[in-house]
């Protein structure tokens, strides 16, 4: 089954322990009600973890689901954990949550809520088009699909190739000189995953693996792609 996230970067290079604090012991609670149900919603950080260069926890939040039973709708509270982790690299601070784009979204805007106040402070990562297309060619036998977008053909937002020879046609000669690669799916050399890799920092491996070697790959592989954020 596929594992899916976002990498996040932060505006200001906070320290971790910082961070920690400002998180620990987090906690809100809203009252749902609807008809005869009430229930209390909660939404926590809990779990962190602080290492020398990493902050792990989980964000957790209850909502409310809806199930037939019995010719009636009947409401009642799940919860749902995703995983996060705060990382420092070279003067900044990054942030992984384990969670398919819309919901790792929502959580970074949450998360810099309660760390700085406002939302904005931890903003979308950013892979250049030309250290994407770097990582590509530093392992191009094992890229199987790229997609190219802001052609300079007139009517022709996006292109892609598919294939295990990408480099090798003329095809990538010409889409790579009249658009920018966007999205990569390659196999690791060095973890042996196959990954989907998008310029927002949006990664999805393939091959079945756990949140935390999730964690590391990211780290370990993604992370250098990442463009430091503009700052005020």
């Amino acid at each position: 089954m596929p594992t899916a996230g976002k990498v996040f970067v932060t505006l200001e290079p906070t320290p971790l322990s910082e961070i920690a604090t400002g998180l620990q012991g987090w906690r809100e609670e809203e009252v749902y009600r609807e008809g005869d149900y009430e229930f209390t919603l909660i939404t926590e950080v809990a779990n962190l973890t602080l290492g020398e260069d990493s902050l792990t926890g989980l964000y957790s939040y209850d909502y409310v689901v809806h199930n037939y039973h019995r010719g009636r709708i009947i409401p009642s509270p799940a919860t749902k954990e995703v995983l996060f982790s705060f990382n420092e690299r070279q003067e900044n601070l990054f942030l992984i949550v384990v969670e398919k784009k819309e919901i790792a979204n929502r959580i970074a805007n949450r998360l810099s809520e309660i760390i700085y106040g406002e939302m904005g402070r931890i903003v979308e990562a950013r892979i250049l088009p030309e250290t994407l297309k770097e990582f590509h060619l530093a392992n191009p036998e094992h890229t199987s699909v790229i997609f190219f977008e802001n052609m300079d053909i007139p009517n022709v937002n996006k292109l892609s190739l598919y294939g295990p020879d990408l480099t090798g046609t003329s095809l990538f000669d010409q889409y790579a000189a009249r658009g920018d690669p966007w999205y990569v799916l390659t196999k690791s050399r060095k973890h042996g995953h196959t990954v989907g890799i998008v310029r927002d920092g949006s990664v999805t491996i393939f091959n079945r693996v756990d949140k935390g070697e999730y964690l590391r790959y990211v780290a370990d592989e993604i992370l250098p792609l990442i463009q430091p954020p503009r700052r005020a």
